[in-house]
Protein backbone atom coordinates (compact mmCIF):
# COMPACT_ATOMS: atom_id res chain seq x y z
CA UNK A 1 0.00 0.00 0.00
CA UNK A 2 2.96 2.36 0.58
CA UNK A 3 3.96 2.03 -3.06
CA UNK A 4 0.41 2.74 -4.20
CA UNK A 5 0.21 5.94 -2.10
CA UNK A 6 3.49 7.16 -3.59
CA UNK A 7 2.13 6.59 -7.08
CA UNK A 8 -1.02 8.56 -6.29
CA UNK A 9 1.07 11.48 -5.02
CA UNK A 10 3.03 11.60 -8.27
CA UNK A 11 0.49 11.01 -10.98
CA UNK A 12 -2.73 12.27 -9.37
CA UNK A 13 -6.16 10.79 -8.92
CA UNK A 14 -6.97 10.24 -12.60
CA UNK A 15 -3.84 8.23 -13.20
CA UNK A 16 -4.43 6.28 -9.99
CA UNK A 17 -7.66 4.95 -11.49
CA UNK A 18 -5.68 3.59 -14.43
CA UNK A 19 -3.14 2.01 -12.09
CA UNK A 20 -5.86 0.32 -10.01
CA UNK A 21 -7.46 -1.06 -13.18
CA UNK A 22 -4.12 -2.50 -14.24
CA UNK A 23 -3.68 -4.13 -10.83
CA UNK A 24 -7.15 -5.67 -11.08
CA UNK A 25 -6.33 -7.11 -14.52
CA UNK A 26 -3.07 -8.68 -13.34
CA UNK A 27 -3.42 -12.46 -13.10
CA UNK A 28 -2.94 -14.09 -9.68
CA UNK A 29 0.67 -14.64 -8.63
CA UNK A 30 0.14 -18.40 -8.38
CA UNK A 31 -2.25 -21.11 -9.53
CA UNK A 32 -5.95 -20.98 -8.69
CA UNK A 33 -8.64 -23.66 -8.79
CA UNK A 34 -11.68 -22.90 -10.94
CA UNK A 35 -14.97 -24.72 -10.40
CA UNK A 36 -15.71 -26.28 -13.80
CA UNK A 37 -18.24 -28.86 -12.59
CA UNK A 38 -21.19 -27.59 -14.63
CA UNK A 39 -19.31 -26.80 -17.83
CA UNK A 40 -17.56 -30.18 -17.65
CA UNK A 41 -20.93 -31.95 -17.55
CA UNK A 42 -20.60 -33.48 -14.07
CA UNK A 43 -24.15 -33.68 -12.69
CA UNK A 44 -23.87 -36.06 -9.79
CA UNK A 45 -25.61 -35.87 -6.42
CA UNK A 46 -24.77 -38.26 -3.61
CA UNK A 47 -27.62 -39.96 -1.74
CA UNK A 48 -26.87 -40.89 1.88
CA UNK A 49 -30.36 -42.30 2.33
CA UNK A 50 -31.04 -40.03 5.28
CA UNK A 51 -34.68 -39.76 6.32
CA UNK A 52 -34.54 -38.49 9.89
CA UNK A 53 -33.63 -41.73 11.59
CA UNK A 54 -30.00 -40.65 12.08
CA UNK A 55 -28.37 -43.94 11.07
CA UNK A 56 -24.58 -43.96 11.55
CA UNK A 57 -23.60 -44.72 7.91
CA UNK A 58 -25.37 -41.53 6.78
CA UNK A 59 -22.59 -39.47 8.37
CA UNK A 60 -19.78 -40.92 6.29
CA UNK A 61 -20.43 -40.24 2.63
CA UNK A 62 -18.80 -41.89 -0.37
CA UNK A 63 -15.60 -41.48 -2.33
CA UNK A 64 -14.60 -40.80 -5.91
CA UNK A 65 -11.96 -41.83 -8.41
CA UNK A 66 -9.97 -40.65 -11.39
CA UNK A 67 -8.98 -43.58 -13.62
CA UNK A 68 -8.54 -44.26 -17.32
CA UNK A 69 -11.16 -46.97 -17.81
CA UNK A 70 -10.96 -46.97 -21.62
CA UNK A 71 -7.18 -46.77 -21.96
CA UNK A 72 -7.10 -43.62 -24.11
CA UNK A 73 -4.66 -41.81 -21.83
CA UNK A 74 -7.22 -39.35 -20.44
CA UNK A 75 -8.45 -39.68 -16.81
CA UNK A 76 -12.14 -40.52 -16.49
CA UNK A 77 -14.29 -40.07 -13.36
CA UNK A 78 -16.17 -42.49 -11.12
CA UNK A 79 -18.45 -41.26 -8.32
CA UNK A 80 -19.49 -43.81 -5.69
CA UNK A 81 -23.06 -43.56 -4.36
CA UNK A 82 -25.19 -44.88 -1.53
CA UNK A 83 -28.96 -45.45 -1.51
CA UNK A 84 -32.24 -45.17 0.38
CA UNK A 85 -32.80 -47.52 3.31
CA UNK A 86 -36.14 -48.64 1.87
CA UNK A 87 -37.17 -48.70 -1.81
CA UNK A 88 -38.76 -45.43 -2.92
CA UNK A 89 -38.84 -45.82 -6.66
CA UNK A 90 -35.73 -43.73 -7.23
CA UNK A 91 -32.34 -45.25 -7.96
CA UNK A 92 -28.94 -43.84 -7.02
CA UNK A 93 -26.18 -45.95 -8.58
CA UNK A 94 -22.56 -44.93 -9.02
CA UNK A 95 -21.79 -42.60 -11.94
CA UNK A 96 -19.15 -43.19 -14.62
CA UNK A 97 -18.04 -40.22 -16.73
CA UNK A 98 -15.91 -40.62 -19.87
CA UNK A 99 -13.38 -37.87 -20.62
CA UNK A 100 -14.18 -36.22 -23.96
CA UNK A 101 -10.66 -34.72 -24.34
CA UNK A 102 -12.04 -31.17 -24.52
CA UNK A 103 -12.68 -30.32 -20.87
CA UNK A 104 -16.06 -32.07 -20.79
CA UNK A 105 -17.28 -35.51 -19.73
CA UNK A 106 -20.12 -37.78 -20.87
CA UNK A 107 -22.18 -39.84 -18.45
CA UNK A 108 -21.75 -43.43 -19.65
CA UNK A 109 -23.07 -45.16 -16.51
CA UNK A 110 -26.13 -46.77 -18.08
CA UNK A 111 -25.28 -50.22 -19.34
CA UNK A 112 -21.68 -50.03 -18.13
CA UNK A 113 -22.15 -52.72 -15.50
CA UNK A 114 -21.21 -50.25 -12.78
CA UNK A 115 -24.83 -49.09 -12.60
CA UNK A 116 -25.49 -51.34 -9.61
CA UNK A 117 -27.33 -49.87 -6.65
CA UNK A 118 -25.60 -50.44 -3.31
CA UNK A 119 -24.87 -48.54 -0.13
CA UNK A 120 -21.47 -47.69 -1.55
CA UNK A 121 -18.63 -46.00 0.30
CA UNK A 122 -15.14 -46.50 -1.14
CA UNK A 123 -13.34 -47.28 -4.39
CA UNK A 124 -9.92 -48.62 -5.34
CA UNK A 125 -8.57 -49.10 -8.86
CA UNK A 126 -6.04 -51.58 -10.28
CA UNK A 127 -5.55 -54.10 -13.07
CA UNK A 128 -5.82 -57.14 -10.81
CA UNK A 129 -5.49 -59.71 -13.62
CA UNK A 130 -2.80 -57.90 -15.66
CA UNK A 131 -4.86 -57.82 -18.85
CA UNK A 132 -4.14 -54.15 -19.57
CA UNK A 133 -7.47 -52.77 -18.33
CA UNK A 134 -8.04 -51.21 -14.90
CA UNK A 135 -10.67 -52.89 -12.75
CA UNK A 136 -12.86 -51.42 -9.99
CA UNK A 137 -13.40 -52.45 -6.39
CA UNK A 138 -16.17 -50.74 -4.45
CA UNK A 139 -16.77 -51.11 -0.73
CA UNK A 140 -20.38 -51.15 0.42
CA UNK A 141 -22.28 -51.52 3.67
CA UNK A 142 -24.37 -54.31 2.19
CA UNK A 143 -21.44 -56.15 0.58
CA UNK A 144 -18.43 -55.07 -1.50
CA UNK A 145 -18.22 -55.51 -5.27
CA UNK A 146 -15.35 -56.37 -7.62
CA UNK A 147 -15.94 -55.28 -11.22
CA UNK A 148 -13.79 -56.68 -14.02
CA UNK A 149 -13.12 -54.30 -16.90
CA UNK A 150 -14.25 -56.13 -20.03
CA UNK A 151 -13.24 -53.34 -22.40
CA UNK A 152 -15.54 -51.29 -24.59
CA UNK A 153 -16.84 -49.41 -21.57
CA UNK A 154 -18.30 -52.54 -19.99
CA UNK A 155 -17.69 -53.98 -16.52
CA UNK A 156 -18.71 -57.36 -15.12
CA UNK A 157 -19.47 -58.03 -11.44
CA UNK A 158 -17.15 -60.89 -10.53
CA UNK A 159 -17.42 -60.63 -6.75
CA UNK A 160 -18.85 -64.08 -6.16
CA UNK A 161 -16.49 -65.83 -8.57
CA UNK A 162 -13.49 -64.04 -7.05
CA UNK A 163 -14.06 -65.48 -3.58
CA UNK A 164 -14.16 -62.01 -2.02
CA UNK A 165 -16.78 -61.68 0.70
CA UNK A 166 -16.94 -58.50 2.75
CA UNK A 167 -20.29 -57.25 4.02
CA UNK A 168 -18.57 -55.68 6.99
CA UNK A 169 -19.00 -51.87 6.66
CA UNK A 170 -16.07 -51.51 4.26
CA UNK A 171 -14.71 -47.98 3.80
CA UNK A 172 -11.37 -47.25 2.15
CA UNK A 173 -9.48 -49.87 0.15
CA UNK A 174 -6.11 -50.15 -1.55
CA UNK A 175 -4.47 -52.54 -3.97
CA UNK A 176 -0.87 -53.54 -3.23
CA UNK A 177 1.47 -56.36 -4.17
CA UNK A 178 2.47 -57.17 -0.59
CA UNK A 179 4.31 -60.39 -1.55
CA UNK A 180 5.82 -58.97 -4.76
CA UNK A 181 4.66 -61.90 -6.89
CA UNK A 182 3.47 -59.71 -9.79
CA UNK A 183 -0.22 -59.84 -8.84
CA UNK A 184 -1.89 -57.09 -6.82
CA UNK A 185 -3.59 -58.00 -3.57
CA UNK A 186 -6.34 -56.03 -1.83
CA UNK A 187 -6.59 -54.45 1.63
CA UNK A 188 -10.07 -53.38 2.75
CA UNK A 189 -10.55 -51.12 5.79
CA UNK A 190 -13.69 -52.00 7.76
CA UNK A 191 -15.35 -49.62 10.22
CA UNK A 192 -17.65 -50.86 13.02
CA UNK A 193 -20.26 -53.49 13.77
CA UNK A 194 -23.53 -51.82 12.80
CA UNK A 195 -26.89 -52.62 11.25
CA UNK A 196 -30.36 -51.13 11.54
CA UNK A 197 -31.40 -53.64 14.23
CA UNK A 198 -28.63 -52.60 16.64
CA UNK A 199 -28.74 -48.87 15.88
CA UNK A 200 -28.41 -46.90 19.13
CA UNK A 201 -30.04 -43.71 20.40
CA UNK A 202 -27.59 -40.83 20.91
CA UNK A 203 -28.33 -37.17 21.60
CA UNK A 204 -26.52 -33.85 21.70
CA UNK A 205 -29.12 -32.17 23.91
CA UNK A 206 -30.56 -35.12 25.82
CA UNK A 207 -33.84 -35.04 23.92
CA UNK A 208 -33.59 -35.24 20.12
CA UNK A 209 -31.75 -38.09 18.44
CA UNK A 210 -28.37 -37.22 16.93
CA UNK A 211 -25.78 -39.27 15.11
CA UNK A 212 -23.77 -41.57 17.36
CA UNK A 213 -19.99 -41.52 17.35
CA UNK A 214 -18.14 -44.77 16.60
CA UNK A 215 -17.33 -45.10 20.31
CA UNK A 216 -20.89 -46.39 20.71
CA UNK A 217 -20.20 -49.44 18.54
CA UNK A 218 -17.73 -52.32 18.61
CA UNK A 219 -14.86 -52.39 16.14
CA UNK A 220 -14.32 -54.96 13.45
CA UNK A 221 -11.39 -56.43 11.60
CA UNK A 222 -10.18 -55.27 8.22
CA UNK A 223 -9.46 -57.73 5.41
CA UNK A 224 -6.45 -58.59 3.28
CA UNK A 225 -7.28 -60.56 0.14
CA UNK A 226 -4.35 -62.41 -1.42
CA UNK A 227 -4.47 -62.62 -5.22
CA UNK A 228 -4.20 -66.31 -6.14
CA UNK A 229 -4.33 -65.67 -9.88
CA UNK A 230 -7.05 -66.77 -12.24
CA UNK A 231 -9.38 -64.15 -10.80
CA UNK A 232 -9.47 -65.77 -7.35
CA UNK A 233 -8.68 -64.25 -3.94
CA UNK A 234 -8.20 -65.61 -0.42
CA UNK A 235 -8.78 -63.70 2.83
CA UNK A 236 -5.47 -63.86 4.71
CA UNK A 237 -5.98 -60.84 6.99
CA UNK A 238 -5.83 -62.66 10.30
CA UNK A 239 -3.02 -64.97 9.22
CA UNK A 240 -1.06 -61.98 7.92
CA UNK A 241 -1.49 -60.06 11.18
CA UNK A 242 -3.61 -57.15 9.92
CA UNK A 243 -7.02 -58.30 11.21
CA UNK A 244 -7.24 -56.53 14.57
CA UNK A 245 -10.92 -56.90 15.66
CA UNK A 246 -10.91 -53.71 17.76
CA UNK A 247 -10.06 -51.39 14.85
CA UNK A 248 -12.51 -48.85 13.44
CA UNK A 249 -10.81 -48.15 10.15
CA UNK A 250 -11.65 -45.37 7.70
CA UNK A 251 -8.44 -44.74 5.77
CA UNK A 252 -5.46 -46.65 4.39
CA UNK A 253 -2.29 -45.65 2.60
CA UNK A 254 0.43 -47.95 1.28
CA UNK A 255 4.01 -46.86 1.92
CA UNK A 256 7.50 -48.26 2.40
CA UNK A 257 8.26 -46.41 5.63
CA UNK A 258 11.51 -48.24 6.43
CA UNK A 259 12.89 -48.20 2.87
CA UNK A 260 13.39 -51.96 2.55
CA UNK A 261 11.58 -52.21 -0.80
CA UNK A 262 8.48 -53.97 0.59
CA UNK A 263 5.06 -52.23 0.90
CA UNK A 264 3.84 -51.47 4.41
CA UNK A 265 0.36 -50.31 5.51
CA UNK A 266 -0.80 -47.34 7.53
CA UNK A 267 -4.43 -47.63 8.66
CA UNK A 268 -6.31 -44.60 10.05
CA UNK A 269 -8.72 -45.54 12.83
CA UNK A 270 -11.62 -43.53 14.23
CA UNK A 271 -11.34 -43.24 18.06
CA UNK A 272 -9.01 -46.24 18.11
CA UNK A 273 -5.20 -46.23 17.75
CA UNK A 274 -3.93 -45.96 14.19
CA UNK A 275 -2.02 -48.97 12.88
CA UNK A 276 1.34 -49.11 11.11
CA UNK A 277 1.91 -52.57 9.69
CA UNK A 278 5.51 -53.40 8.76
CA UNK A 279 5.87 -55.96 5.98
CA UNK A 280 7.92 -58.93 7.21
CA UNK A 281 8.63 -60.08 3.63
CA UNK A 282 7.13 -63.51 4.35
CA UNK A 283 3.42 -62.85 3.95
CA UNK A 284 2.98 -61.42 7.43
CA UNK A 285 3.03 -57.97 9.00
CA UNK A 286 4.06 -56.62 12.41
CA UNK A 287 2.07 -53.76 13.94
CA UNK A 288 4.35 -50.91 15.06
CA UNK A 289 2.05 -47.88 15.33
CA UNK A 290 2.64 -47.37 19.04
CA UNK A 291 6.44 -47.58 18.95
CA UNK A 292 6.56 -45.51 15.74
CA UNK A 293 4.58 -42.65 17.31
CA UNK A 294 1.66 -42.64 14.86
CA UNK A 295 -0.99 -44.47 16.91
CA UNK A 296 -2.11 -41.41 18.89
CA UNK A 297 -2.07 -37.63 18.92
CA UNK A 298 0.63 -35.82 20.85
CA UNK A 299 -1.55 -35.97 23.99
CA UNK A 300 -1.50 -39.77 23.91
CA UNK A 301 -5.19 -40.07 23.00
CA UNK A 302 -6.56 -41.88 19.96
CA UNK A 303 -8.05 -39.35 17.55
CA UNK A 304 -10.95 -39.53 15.13
CA UNK A 305 -8.84 -40.33 12.07
CA UNK A 306 -10.43 -40.43 8.63
CA UNK A 307 -8.25 -40.30 5.51
CA UNK A 308 -4.49 -40.72 5.08
CA UNK A 309 -1.66 -40.21 2.60
CA UNK A 310 2.13 -39.85 2.54
CA UNK A 311 4.90 -38.02 0.68
CA UNK A 312 8.54 -37.10 1.05
CA UNK A 313 7.65 -33.45 1.58
CA UNK A 314 11.12 -32.35 2.72
CA UNK A 315 13.30 -34.38 0.31
CA UNK A 316 14.77 -36.38 3.17
CA UNK A 317 14.34 -39.61 1.23
CA UNK A 318 11.72 -40.90 3.66
CA UNK A 319 7.90 -41.03 3.41
CA UNK A 320 6.00 -38.85 5.91
CA UNK A 321 2.35 -39.35 6.89
CA UNK A 322 -0.68 -37.06 6.60
CA UNK A 323 -3.84 -37.94 8.55
CA UNK A 324 -7.24 -36.24 8.49
CA UNK A 325 -8.73 -35.98 11.98
CA UNK A 326 -11.91 -34.88 13.77
CA UNK A 327 -12.65 -31.25 14.65
CA UNK A 328 -10.66 -29.85 17.60
CA UNK A 329 -7.89 -32.36 16.82
CA UNK A 330 -6.10 -30.83 13.77
CA UNK A 331 -4.46 -32.69 10.90
CA UNK A 332 -1.69 -35.13 11.72
CA UNK A 333 1.60 -34.45 9.92
CA UNK A 334 3.92 -37.22 11.03
CA UNK A 335 7.54 -36.64 9.99
CA UNK A 336 9.51 -39.84 9.45
CA UNK A 337 12.69 -39.40 11.49
CA UNK A 338 14.15 -42.71 10.34
CA UNK A 339 14.76 -45.88 12.37
CA UNK A 340 11.01 -46.44 12.70
CA UNK A 341 10.14 -43.20 14.51
CA UNK A 342 7.69 -40.43 13.49
CA UNK A 343 7.12 -36.99 15.06
CA UNK A 344 3.89 -35.00 14.51
CA UNK A 345 4.91 -31.58 13.16
CA UNK A 346 1.37 -30.22 12.78
CA UNK A 347 1.00 -28.71 16.29
CA UNK A 348 3.98 -26.41 15.69
CA UNK A 349 3.06 -25.42 12.13
CA UNK A 350 0.45 -23.55 10.11
CA UNK A 351 -1.00 -26.95 9.20
CA UNK A 352 -2.09 -27.56 12.78
CA UNK A 353 -3.26 -24.03 13.55
CA UNK A 354 -5.40 -23.76 10.43
CA UNK A 355 -6.97 -27.22 10.71
CA UNK A 356 -7.83 -27.26 14.42
CA UNK A 357 -11.57 -26.61 14.04
CA UNK A 358 -12.17 -28.49 10.78
CA UNK A 359 -13.05 -32.16 10.32
CA UNK A 360 -10.92 -33.61 7.53
CA UNK A 361 -11.94 -36.66 5.50
CA UNK A 362 -10.11 -36.76 2.15
CA UNK A 363 -6.48 -35.67 2.52
CA UNK A 364 -3.45 -35.97 0.28
CA UNK A 365 -0.14 -34.54 -0.84
CA UNK A 366 0.12 -33.24 -4.41
CA UNK A 367 2.34 -30.64 -6.07
CA UNK A 368 -0.33 -28.21 -7.24
CA UNK A 369 2.14 -25.47 -8.25
CA UNK A 370 4.76 -27.87 -9.69
CA UNK A 371 7.66 -26.37 -7.78
CA UNK A 372 8.97 -29.79 -6.78
CA UNK A 373 7.66 -29.78 -3.20
CA UNK A 374 4.44 -31.70 -2.33
CA UNK A 375 1.64 -29.52 -1.01
CA UNK A 376 -1.28 -30.55 1.23
CA UNK A 377 -5.01 -30.68 0.46
CA UNK A 378 -7.77 -31.46 2.96
CA UNK A 379 -11.48 -31.93 2.15
CA UNK A 380 -13.51 -30.94 5.21
CA UNK A 381 -17.03 -31.33 6.56
CA UNK A 382 -18.56 -32.27 9.90
CA UNK A 383 -20.78 -35.30 10.55
CA UNK A 384 -23.43 -33.56 12.69
CA UNK A 385 -25.70 -30.93 11.11
CA UNK A 386 -26.47 -29.33 14.47
CA UNK A 387 -22.88 -29.18 15.73
CA UNK A 388 -22.92 -25.36 15.74
CA UNK A 389 -25.52 -25.36 18.52
CA UNK A 390 -23.18 -27.04 20.99
CA UNK A 391 -19.83 -25.91 19.53
CA UNK A 392 -20.36 -22.41 18.06
CA UNK A 393 -16.89 -22.29 16.51
CA UNK A 394 -17.39 -25.52 14.58
CA UNK A 395 -19.47 -25.70 11.40
CA UNK A 396 -21.23 -28.54 9.58
CA UNK A 397 -20.24 -27.18 6.17
CA UNK A 398 -16.57 -26.29 5.90
CA UNK A 399 -14.25 -24.95 3.24
CA UNK A 400 -11.33 -27.12 2.10
CA UNK A 401 -7.76 -26.33 3.08
CA UNK A 402 -4.75 -25.97 0.80
CA UNK A 403 -1.25 -25.64 2.22
CA UNK A 404 1.68 -24.63 0.01
CA UNK A 405 4.96 -26.31 0.84
CA UNK A 406 7.56 -23.59 1.42
CA UNK A 407 10.40 -26.04 2.08
CA UNK A 408 12.33 -26.47 5.30
CA UNK A 409 9.33 -28.14 6.99
CA UNK A 410 7.17 -25.03 6.56
CA UNK A 411 3.70 -24.79 5.00
CA UNK A 412 1.58 -21.75 4.22
CA UNK A 413 -2.22 -21.74 4.22
CA UNK A 414 -3.09 -20.42 0.73
CA UNK A 415 -6.77 -21.41 0.74
CA UNK A 416 -7.97 -17.81 0.77
CA UNK A 417 -6.14 -17.02 -2.44
CA UNK A 418 -7.89 -19.75 -4.41
CA UNK A 419 -11.07 -17.75 -5.02
CA UNK A 420 -14.63 -17.71 -3.69
CA UNK A 421 -15.70 -20.96 -5.39
CA UNK A 422 -12.85 -22.94 -3.86
CA UNK A 423 -13.55 -21.40 -0.45
CA UNK A 424 -17.21 -22.45 -0.55
CA UNK A 425 -18.34 -24.24 2.63
CA UNK A 426 -19.44 -27.79 1.76
CA UNK A 427 -19.77 -31.18 3.46
CA UNK A 428 -16.79 -32.74 1.71
CA UNK A 429 -15.81 -36.38 2.00
CA UNK A 430 -13.77 -38.06 -0.74
CA UNK A 431 -11.14 -36.26 -2.81
CA UNK A 432 -8.86 -37.25 -5.67
CA UNK A 433 -6.46 -35.61 -8.11
CA UNK A 434 -5.48 -36.06 -11.75
CA UNK A 435 -4.58 -33.96 -14.76
CA UNK A 436 -7.95 -34.42 -16.45
CA UNK A 437 -7.31 -31.83 -19.18
CA UNK A 438 -3.72 -33.01 -19.79
CA UNK A 439 -2.14 -29.57 -19.54
CA UNK A 440 0.48 -30.70 -17.04
CA UNK A 441 -0.95 -29.57 -13.70
CA UNK A 442 -3.13 -31.49 -11.26
CA UNK A 443 -6.87 -30.90 -10.93
CA UNK A 444 -9.22 -31.79 -8.05
CA UNK A 445 -12.35 -33.90 -7.67
CA UNK A 446 -14.37 -33.71 -4.44
CA UNK A 447 -17.38 -35.71 -3.30
CA UNK A 448 -19.82 -34.41 -0.69
CA UNK A 449 -22.16 -36.22 1.67
CA UNK A 450 -25.76 -36.08 0.42
CA UNK A 451 -24.75 -33.36 -2.04
CA UNK A 452 -23.11 -32.62 -5.39
CA UNK A 453 -19.69 -33.48 -6.72
CA UNK A 454 -17.19 -30.72 -7.50
CA UNK A 455 -14.53 -30.64 -10.22
CA UNK A 456 -11.86 -27.96 -9.87
CA UNK A 457 -9.48 -27.17 -12.74
CA UNK A 458 -5.97 -26.05 -11.87
CA UNK A 459 -5.32 -22.79 -13.73
CA UNK A 460 -1.70 -21.74 -13.68
CA UNK A 461 0.07 -24.66 -12.05
CA UNK A 462 1.82 -25.40 -15.34
CA UNK A 463 3.67 -22.10 -15.28
CA UNK A 464 6.35 -24.36 -13.82
CA UNK A 465 7.81 -27.40 -15.58
CA UNK A 466 6.64 -30.96 -14.95
CA UNK A 467 6.72 -34.60 -15.96
CA UNK A 468 3.89 -37.14 -15.83
CA UNK A 469 5.01 -40.77 -15.59
CA UNK A 470 2.75 -43.78 -16.13
CA UNK A 471 4.17 -47.27 -15.68
CA UNK A 472 3.39 -50.55 -17.42
CA UNK A 473 4.72 -53.65 -15.68
CA UNK A 474 5.58 -57.01 -17.22
CA UNK A 475 7.32 -59.04 -14.51
CA UNK A 476 5.71 -56.67 -12.01
CA UNK A 477 1.97 -56.03 -11.89
CA UNK A 478 0.67 -54.21 -14.97
CA UNK A 479 0.00 -50.86 -13.25
CA UNK A 480 3.44 -50.82 -11.62
CA UNK A 481 1.83 -50.47 -8.19
CA UNK A 482 4.63 -50.42 -5.63
CA UNK A 483 7.23 -49.19 -8.14
CA UNK A 484 9.35 -46.22 -7.08
CA UNK A 485 10.24 -43.50 -9.59
CA UNK A 486 13.24 -41.32 -8.74
CA UNK A 487 13.95 -38.11 -10.66
CA UNK A 488 16.86 -35.70 -10.45
CA UNK A 489 17.10 -32.21 -11.94
CA UNK A 490 19.26 -29.15 -11.38
CA UNK A 491 17.35 -28.22 -8.20
CA UNK A 492 17.61 -31.64 -6.55
CA UNK A 493 16.16 -35.13 -6.15
CA UNK A 494 12.55 -36.29 -5.83
CA UNK A 495 10.79 -39.64 -5.66
CA UNK A 496 7.35 -41.15 -5.40
CA UNK A 497 5.71 -44.58 -5.41
CA UNK A 498 2.80 -45.72 -7.57
CA UNK A 499 -0.02 -46.63 -5.23
CA UNK A 500 -3.71 -47.34 -5.03
CA UNK A 501 -5.96 -45.94 -2.29
CA UNK A 502 -5.06 -43.02 0.04
CA UNK A 503 -7.26 -39.97 0.74
CA UNK A 504 -10.64 -41.19 2.08
CA UNK A 505 -12.59 -43.86 0.16
CA UNK A 506 -11.06 -42.50 -3.06
CA UNK A 507 -8.55 -43.13 -5.81
CA UNK A 508 -6.34 -40.62 -7.58
CA UNK A 509 -4.74 -41.17 -10.99
CA UNK A 510 -2.06 -43.88 -10.97
CA UNK A 511 0.27 -41.67 -13.02
CA UNK A 512 2.95 -39.83 -11.03
CA UNK A 513 3.38 -36.09 -11.61
CA UNK A 514 6.65 -34.38 -10.70
CA UNK A 515 7.13 -30.60 -10.60
CA UNK A 516 10.47 -29.06 -11.57
CA UNK A 517 10.03 -25.32 -11.18
CA UNK A 518 12.32 -23.74 -13.79
CA UNK A 519 14.40 -26.88 -14.47
CA UNK A 520 14.17 -28.00 -18.09
CA UNK A 521 15.42 -31.60 -17.93
CA UNK A 522 15.66 -34.50 -15.52
CA UNK A 523 17.06 -38.03 -15.22
CA UNK A 524 14.80 -40.93 -14.25
CA UNK A 525 15.30 -44.19 -12.38
CA UNK A 526 12.50 -46.74 -11.92
CA UNK A 527 12.74 -49.39 -9.20
CA UNK A 528 10.17 -52.08 -10.00
CA UNK A 529 8.63 -54.49 -7.45
CA UNK A 530 10.24 -57.35 -9.41
CA UNK A 531 13.66 -56.00 -8.46
CA UNK A 532 14.40 -54.57 -11.90
CA UNK A 533 16.19 -51.19 -11.78
CA UNK A 534 15.68 -49.13 -14.92
CA UNK A 535 17.96 -46.13 -15.50
CA UNK A 536 16.44 -43.96 -18.23
CA UNK A 537 18.89 -41.07 -18.49
CA UNK A 538 18.01 -37.47 -19.21
CA UNK A 539 14.64 -36.44 -20.64
CA UNK A 540 13.08 -33.08 -21.44
CA UNK A 541 10.34 -31.84 -19.12
CA UNK A 542 6.70 -30.97 -19.94
CA UNK A 543 5.90 -34.44 -21.27
CA UNK A 544 3.65 -37.39 -20.55
CA UNK A 545 5.81 -40.51 -20.42
CA UNK A 546 4.78 -44.16 -20.51
CA UNK A 547 7.49 -46.49 -19.23
CA UNK A 548 7.44 -50.24 -19.87
CA UNK A 549 9.31 -52.51 -17.47
CA UNK A 550 11.18 -54.21 -20.32
CA UNK A 551 11.24 -51.69 -23.17
CA UNK A 552 11.74 -48.43 -21.27
CA UNK A 553 10.00 -45.27 -22.53
CA UNK A 554 7.36 -46.35 -25.05
CA UNK A 555 5.40 -43.11 -25.45
CA UNK A 556 6.11 -39.40 -25.16
CA UNK A 557 3.42 -36.75 -25.65
CA UNK A 558 3.27 -33.06 -24.90
CA UNK A 559 0.55 -31.09 -23.10
CA UNK A 560 -2.84 -30.68 -24.76
CA UNK A 561 -3.71 -27.24 -23.39
CA UNK A 562 -7.24 -25.91 -23.41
Amino acid sequence: MTVYRAQVAIVGIASAVVILAAFAATPPAGPVFADVTAQAGIRFTHNSGRSGRKFLPETLGSGCAFFDFDGDGWPDILMVNSKDWTPRGRKSPAALYRNNHNGTFSDVTAGSGLDVEMYGLGVAIADYDNDGRDDVYMTALDGDHLFHNEGGGKFRDVTKASGIQNANFGTSAAWLDYDRDGKVDLFVANYVQWNQKIDLFCSLDGAAKSYCTPESYKGTRSRLFHNLGGGRFEDVGEKAGVGDPTSKSLGVTVLDYNGDGWPDLFVANDTQPNKLYRNNKNGTFTEEGMTAGVAYGEDGVARGAMGADWADYDRSGRPHLLVGNFSNQMLGLYHNEGKGLFVDEAPSSAVGRSSLLTLAFGVFFFDYDLDGYPDIFAANGHIEEEIGKVQPKVSYREAPLLFRNLGNHKFENVTGGMGAEFNRAIVARGAAYADFDRDGDLDLLISTNHGPAYLFRNDGGNRNHWLSVRLSGTKSNRDGIGAVVRVESASGKQWNMVRSGSSYCSQSDLALTFGFGKDTSATLLVEWPSGVRQQLGKVAVDQFLTIDEERGITAKTGPQGR
